[in-house]
């Protein structure tokens, strides 16, 4: 029921809509790169690109892998599942197999479970849910320009 719904006529301004995979990676994105691959592990697989600093929406999450998806995998049900050792092992995985398909600059890897991982895969960051006010300011060109970075909150058992 929401499909249609004029939401700058209900808020009384502009509206802009987009899931947090890609509020996180526009906030993460570093302009000195020219592609970020964001992976969200959460729920499921939140996946993005950013590319010259436009957004590129995915649902790489939904690919085949194994014999399921890349979500089925990494996401909470497999975390729960098959506990954090076989977990670990398949985001490592995962995340090599979608670098090498698509050669990103830079991956940060984000969403409430990267702080289960006990080392970062090789090529990646951790991001941080605060990127996502980031990337909120940065949907509006003139409101990134005044936006400032949050502040960093400690990452807790992550080595890069």
């Amino acid at each position: 029921g929401w499909v249609g719904f004029d939401y700058a006529g209900a808020f009384g301004c502009p509206v802009k809509m987009i899931n947090d995979a890609a509020m996180q990676a526009l906030g993460s994105f570093d302009k000195d790169k020219r592609t970020l691959l964001f992976l969200g592990l959460g729920t499921g697989l939140g996946t993005t690109l950013v590319v010259d600093g436009k957004l590129v929406p995915m649902e790489l999450a939904h690919l085949p892998y194994r014999d399921a998806t890349f979500e089925d995998y990494v996401g909470e049900q497999a975390l729960r599942r098959d506990g954090r050792r076989k977990w670990r092992k398949r985001v490592a995985d995962v995340v090599a197999r979608l670098q090498a398909a698509l050669l990103p600059d830079d991956v940060v890897l984000g969403g409430g479970n990267v702080r289960l991982l006990k080392t970062l895969p090789p090529g990646c960051r951790a991001g941080d849910n605060a990127n996502a006010f980031i990337g909120g300011f940065r949907l509006w060109p003139a409101a990134a320009s005044t936006a400032r970075a949050p502040r960093k909150s400690p990452s807790k058992g992550i080595r890069a």
